[in-house]
């Protein structure tokens, strides 16, 4: 289970590094890619170096406290804020009418409670 989740972690960790990249892309760079991306045209670019730093945030949040020891609480605590992120992203599609472009913010969510409950239950990081 442990193995499970540090794989599941790290996916997550990477999926939200990745996804920073609308920080410093142009927006209209990001929504010409296709229909997934047209959504970054609804937020301001302050709001999205605000989500990208978040992300930031939650990627390091997944990782550092299990890896240095330090407060490793905080993992499924981000875990949960990264399901919040997740649910937030896939209510912004459904509001667009992108039903066809929910599935992988819906694939996140559930890893990201996967962690969350793993983290608190079955195999939590000691401290």
């Amino acid at each position: 289970m442990n193995l499970a989740l540090w794989i599941v972690t790290g996916i997550l960790a990477a999926v939200l590094l990745v996804s920073t990249s609308k920080m410093y892309v142009p927006r209209e760079r990001m929504a010409a890619v296709g229909r997934a991306a047209e959504w970054v045209m609804d937020f301001s670019p302050g709001a999205l170096r605000a989500i990208g730093a978040l992300e930031i945030l939650a990627a390091a949040g997944l990782i550092l406290p299990a890896v240095l020891d330090i407060a490793p609480v905080l993992v499924p605590v981000t875990a949960i804020c990264v399901a919040l992120l997740f649910t937030g992203a896939a209510i912004m599609r459904l509001r667009r009418g992108e039903r066809a472009t929910i599935a992988p913010d819906l694939l996140y969510l559930a890893l990201a409670v996967f962690v969350a409950w793993g983290r608190l239950g079955p195999a939590p990081l000691h401290g």
